[in-house]
């Protein structure tokens, strides 16, 4: 071993940096809608009782019925962001919804278990799940 060699410092390797997978929230928005929050909203409403739950997702809409067609709820998003403007109906005994409100306006993110969370307290609003 020569002198140079001996006294030269060893290098050390950089562990390779482990790139996270994005939150689900970052996915894209179709992707997003139809792989997580479709499914967390079937899960929520079973938890509730609701147990004929369709949902449909087109045009930037989630729209669900129930109750052999009776009540329904949309989720309007106004663009494909789920941290965009979003607007909220709900009808029943087959109607169509009288009144679009804002839907989770005060919130500049909108994680999954919010964008849940938000149909179910309106729906309870309305006396409508078994839990009420």
């Amino acid at each position: 071993m020569s002198e140079t060699t001996a006294s030269q410092p060893e290098k050390v390797k950089a562990k390779p940096k482990v790139e996270k997978p994005p939150a689900i929230e970052e996915l894209p928005f179709d992707e997003f809608i139809n792989t997580h929050y479709v499914p967390a909203l079937t899960k929520a409403f079973t938890k509730q009782g609701i147990a004929d739950l369709q949902l449909e997702f087109s045009n930037s809409q989630v729209h669900g019925v129930w109750d052999r067609g009776l009540r329904q709820f949309t989720v309007y998003f106004s663009k494909p962001d789920i941290n965009g403007q979003k607007a909220f109906s709900c009808a029943d005994a087959g109607r169509s919804p009288s009144t679009i409100e804002p839907f989770l306006i005060d919130e500049r993110k909108a994680p999954l278990d919010l964008l849940v969370f938000g149909v179910i307290q309106r729906l309870t609003a309305q006396k409508w799940l078994a839990a009420n």
